[in-house]
């Protein structure tokens, strides 16, 4: 188990949450952060700091946001990034890729301009 970021994340990248956490295990995408599965520790600490709520426990993440616990998992696989687990992106910490459904997401601001 392991916690996730979700879809209030996706556009705003506060960051916070890569500088409090102890095993640097949230990468940054082009759009929103993500957890790595198989680094975090559960310590918790990133849902503390969060400003807009993005990260759930995944026991408690709402059927609504199921679907970020695969993106999160996905980020990290040969079909997005490659950097396999753990500790795989020994190249860079960033990247401006994001898993597809992330990369296709509708932006907040198209929403509110609607």
């Amino acid at each position: 188990m392991a916690y996730i970021i979700t879809e209030p994340c996706i556009d705003v990248k506060d960051g916070d949450c890569t500088i409090v956490c102890p095993v640097d295990c949230i990468y940054e995408g082009g759009r929103m952060f993500y957890i790595h599965p198989d680094e975090c520790i559960n310590c918790g600490l990133c849902l503390s700091i969060c400003p807009v709520d993005a990260i759930v426990w995944d026991g408690e993440l709402p059927a609504s946001m199921k679907l970020f616990e695969a993106i999160n998992s996905d980020f990290f696989g040969d079909a997005v990034t490659g950097w396999g687990s753990p500790g795989g992106w020994d190249a860079a910490h960033t990247t401006q890729l994001d898993h597809p459904a992330v990369a296709d997401w509708r932006s907040r601001q198209a929403i509110t301009a609607s």
